[in-house]
């Protein structure tokens, strides 16, 4: 982010000194060893390479998916909402894990879509063939959209995790997506005990756009390749080999996309820059895959976006006021995803 430093500097390291030898050696060896090795970024017109690496994967990276113009307005919108959350967290405990946050789960809808900065993002003439592309049609579905940011300080790593799982109980915790009038989290269930959702085709892709360069020690999200489908068990961090927690989207430009299957193993790293690593979101389901979804998106929103995105988007739109308001616990921290 063009303001991340400022941000950084304004809002990190509360309660730590950033300038302790643990932390020195901390950022010498992330230098050393962070990074997927050989890690691939395409170029928008990669189409088929996109979509290869994605079902390979379970993630991609494309660059240049943001134009200046679009790059500056995100990450306006991105300080603004940081500083609302920022009011209520002084001692940044964060919503996963300390100066780790959710965009979505702080929002009272669960949601950034009713910001014109995150609706911006729905339908980008970079991002929407590549969509198309992996969904094998124009007719997905948007979901809405958050993101996550981390400040400087935050020192932990956070547990891989997957964002989707088959129905479950709901615990302490609901995911954004569940209904109110439901016990359940999730959706896909086989009565048969045959299949979960990590023998489907891809469901449900996420579109994480980098607010700045990615670099060794400013929080790169980690990525683990191949996992998608696996139904091993994740890994807690302590039994977490080393070289997964090695296994970061980095370097990778500002003004890039992640375009990433939730369903494959992934988690957030220590930022010990002084820079605030932001990467907004927006979500999709495939055609033939559908989970409760809240009305996030106002109605007059709607009406100022294309008609692609006004197709993808019927599911979300709101004739009723959207409370897009930072919820007062800025919506909990899930146990997983707890730091130690």
């Amino acid at each position: 982010m063009n303001n991340a430093i400022p941000l950084g500097t304004r809002y990190g390291w509360t309660g730590q000194n950033p300038a302790s030898p643990e932390f020195q050696e901390q950022r010498e060896y992330l230098a050393e060893h962070n990074g997927i090795d050989g890690l691939e970024i395409l170029s928008p017109d990669q189409i088929e390479d996109v979509k290869r690496i994605f079902y390979r994967d379970g993630f991609v990276v494309v660059r240049d998916a943001l134009t200046e113009e679009q790059l500056a307005s995100i990450r306006n919108g991105c300080a603004r909402v940081i500083s609302e959350i920022m009011e209520l967290d002084t001692n940044r405990q964060g919503n996963r894990g300390s100066h780790r946050y959710s965009f979505g789960s702080a929002s009272a809808s669960g949601h950034q879509v009713h910001q014109p900065e995150w609706a911006m993002l729905i339908d980008l003439p970079t991002v929407t063939p590549l969509l198309e592309a992996i969904f094998e049609s124009p007719d997905y579905i948007c979901r809405g959209g958050g993101g996550d940011f981390c400040l400087p300080g935050a020192v932990e790593y956070q547990p891989l995790h997957s964002d989707v799982a088959d129905r479950r109980e709901k615990a302490d915790h609901a995911a954004a997506a569940d209904s109110d009038g439901s016990k359940f989290s999730g959706s896909f269930w086989d009565p048969r005990g045959l299949m979960t959702l990590r023998d489907l085709p891809c469901p449900y892709i996420c579109c994480n756009f980098l607010m700045t360069d990615f670099d060794a020690v400013n929080g790169p999200t980690r990525q683990i390749p191949g996992t998608q489908n696996s139904r091993e068990p994740i890994p807690d961090l302590d039994s977490e080999p080393t070289w997964m927690k090695h296994s970061t989207i980095c370097p990778a430009p500002a003004g890039s996309v992640l375009i990433r299957d939730p369903r494959a193993w992934h988690g957030g790293t220590p930022n010990l820059s002084n820079e605030l690593r932001a990467i907004p979101n927006i979500e999709y389901y495939a055609p033939w895959f559908h989970e409760p979804m809240v009305r996030s998106m106002p109605r007059h929103l709607y009406e100022s976006l294309s008609d692609h995105a006004q197709q993808i988007c019927r599911y979300i739109v709101s004739d009723e006021e959207v409370d897009g308001s930072v919820r007062s616990d800025l919506g909990g921290t899930p146990k997983l995803l707890r730091t130690q």
